[in-house]
């Protein structure tokens, strides 16, 4: 069974257990030869994806319990995943949701990692620098590189770490596995919005 997750910047696949991506272009969806099941958050493929006959759009069959309006089926797909807990996707955009018991609780949403480094591209040449995945919270920055860096991931990990208070958490996505090494026994899955996607096709 092949399950696509088709962002915004990526194509995510799922078969057999195994995961990969692709950029999101019509290309690597029509080049599928075989019966698939998805969900699509970016606009421009989605009318393209829907024509396609042996292609089966998931998100009508998804019921989460939520009073949250507009909801993205990603967000979605990974709560469905989880009952209790704090659900962040890390990729273009970082979003974080809470569940309690099968219900979704509300969440937030803030830039991802790349477009937070390209914001100061904008502001500056001379802070265009890449973000240091090691930097340390506990010293305070001696140069632009750690600076940014800094000022980037601390504010982040510091709000995800105080909306997760004694829930477990759970990380995906793109840069889910650099966001998880700062908290004690986070769960990094990066076939969690496939995890729900199963559920629904099994229910």
């Amino acid at each position: 069974m092949l399950l696509c997750d088709v962002g915004n910047t990526n194509i995510h696949f799922y078969k057999d257990g195994m995961t990969w991506a692709k950029p999101s272009t019509i290309k690597n969806i029509t080049s599928i030869e075989e019966k698939f099941y998805y969900i699509c958050v970016n606009e421009g493929l989605k009318d393209r994806i829907s024509n396609i006959s042996f292609a089966t759009n998931l998100e009508p069959y998804f019921n989460l319990d939520t009073i949250y309006q507009g909801l993205g089926i990603d967000r979605i797909a990974a709560c469905m995943a989880i009952e209790n807990g704090i659900i962040v996707d890390a990729g273009s955009a970082i979003t974080v949701d809470i569940m309690a018991n099968g219900i979704h609780l509300g969440g937030y949403i803030m830039p991802g990692l790349l477009a937070l480094q390209e914001s100061f591209k904008n502001i500056s040449s001379r802070l265009d620098i890449r973000i240091n995945p090691n930097v340390d919270f506990d010293i305070i920055p001696q140069n632009s590189m750690e600076a940014i860096s800094y000022g980037v991931v601390k504010p982040i990990v510091m709000m995800i770490e105080e909306t997760k208070k004694n829930k477990k958490i759970y990380f995906t996505g793109g840069d889910g596995k650099f966001f998880a090494k700062f908290f004690n026994n986070a769960i990094y899955d990066s076939s969690l919005i496939f995890k729900g996607m199963l559920k629904v096709i099994k229910e």
